[in-house]
């Protein structure tokens, strides 16, 4: 079976699964079943300072979007880092770590942005025994408004500054977890590198309101009539987190540091696109908030199995493979033409892929009716675009196929060549034609 164990920021831990900072990792008790379950690691929900608690509301803290068939799509919350004592909370880090030793223990904090703070809450979290520390600047609600979370993780000269401040301070392998809610990726990462973090952890949660309750025409959730945006994730996040995730990973100046990815993995696939993509690990918060620890043996077994298929021994086999076939627009193979082809054995007559060509698309989809009502795809019109792919309930019943170097595209008359590799040497191209 293939070695799902992993060094990450030189921490080590028996699989790449871990749980990000969230309410699933507040307490002892959860963390114990979380690791009876078989996760690899764990980072602690959010420590701030000694000092006043944190108070979060006591009443609805949690929306969520659903699919047509009540499947959670997304998940929306408005709480704020752990309310339970620092004190508290570092003697049962350091008691879940003795008692587990060979599973990772990251501990997340956020303190006021001054060199003091940070500082001052070093040594305790390091005498915990725990493996590393994780910096949050990702938080959208409730800590940003007093100048921590994402009001540090959108400024990169704030990202450098504090991860430098806790780089001098402590011998723990340091992540930076940056926020989405920022135009460019980027900078931020670069600044993380810059301060001399160990690896970084994205994405945090995205800046949202859940909804309106149009019956009461108050915001969802809200407590006692008010509300208030709150972070954003599940798997409706997994797209926007891969691609920071990717953007990230191809860039050159950051080809060896090392990434975290977190948003939207539910299953073994999420988390095998996520390697793929340059992660050295996963975080996960929502399924298991969802579906509940035991999650983590279907993914484990999954990715196993198809590590095992594809003849990959262990993790940084396919590690960040799938990163070179990300480029930028302006050079993608303009060159290239496929068609769709609907199977009519697996055609359910239903329509869909007619309308949406028709109405939205390209009108290269035919509808007639001999008994039954029959669909086919015109070439001299498809242009590829993927639509009735998408929208088809049936899995495989349309797809998408090539055309051969050769062939004439019955749209254009053109013929199919690879002599054009990208759009920048392209003869179409105005600024090659100039």
């Amino acid at each position: 079976m293939a070695d799902l164990s992993t060094t990450f920021a030189g921490i080590r831990s028996p699989n790449p699964f871990w749980l990000a900072s969230a309410p699933p990792t507040d307490k002892e008790y959860n963390v114990n079943r979380a690791f009876e379950a078989g996760w690899g690691g764990v980072v602690w929900k959010t420590l701030g300072e000694a000092g006043p608690p944190i108070v979060n509301v006591n009443g609805p803290r949690y929306a969520a979007l659903y699919s047509q068939d009540r499947r959670l799509i997304g998940f929306n919350n408005i709480e704020l880092i752990t309310d339970r004592p620092l004190e508290t909370n570092l003697d049962e880090i350091a008691r879940v770590k003795r008692n587990w030793p060979d599973r990772a223990v990251v501990v997340s904090i956020m303190v006021p942005c001054t060199e003091e703070a940070w500082k001052a809450i070093l040594p305790g979290v390091e005498d915990t025994g725990c493996d590393g520390i994780e910096l949050n600047f990702g938080c959208p609600h409730g800590m940003s408004e007093r100048g921590m979370g994402s009001a540090v993780g959108q400024v990169p000269e704030y990202i450098e500054m504090v991860t430098r401040w806790c780089k001098q301070a402590t011998r723990l392998p340091v992540i930076v977890k940056l926020t989405p809610n920022i135009a460019d990726i980027k900078p931020p990462a670069l600044a993380a590198q810059r301060g001399g973090a160990d690896a970084v952890s994205l994405i945090n949660t995205i800046n949202s309101v859940m909804g309106v309750d149009l019956d009461a025409l108050l915001i969802h959730p809200n407590t006692g009539g008010t509300g208030s945006h709150g972070g954003y994730c599940g798997p409706a996040v997994k797209p926007i987190a891969q691609a920071m995730v990717a953007e990230i990973a191809r860039t050159p100046e950051m080809a060896r540091l090392p990434i975290s990815g977190i948003g939207g993995i539910t299953n073994w696939r999420d988390a095998a696109e996520f390697i793929a993509l340059g992660c050295g690990n996963v975080q996960v918060c929502t399924a298991v908030m969802t579906y509940g620890f035991r999650i983590v043996q279907d993914m484990c077994s999954g990715l196993a199995d198809y590590m095992d298929r594809k003849g990959f021994h262990n993790i940084d086999a396919f590690r960040g493979r799938a990163v070179a076939s990300i480029v930028n627009w302006n050079q993608l193979n303009l060159n290239h033409i496929e068609k769709a082809r609907i199977d009519q054995d697996l055609c359910i007559q239903c329509g869909r892929c007619h309308v949406v060509c028709e109405d939205t698309s390209h009108q290269a989809i035919t509808a007639t009716k001999d008994g039954k009502r029959h669909f086919e795809v015109m070439d001299d019109e498809c242009v590829g675009c993927n639509l009735c792919v998408s929208v088809c309930p049936v899995p495989e019943c349309i797809t998408m196929h090539a055309l051969q170097p050769g062939q004439t595209d019955p749209r254009t008359g053109q013929w199919v060549s690879g002599e054009y590799a990208n759009w920048t040497t392209h003869p179409n191209n105005p600024a090659r034609v100039a």
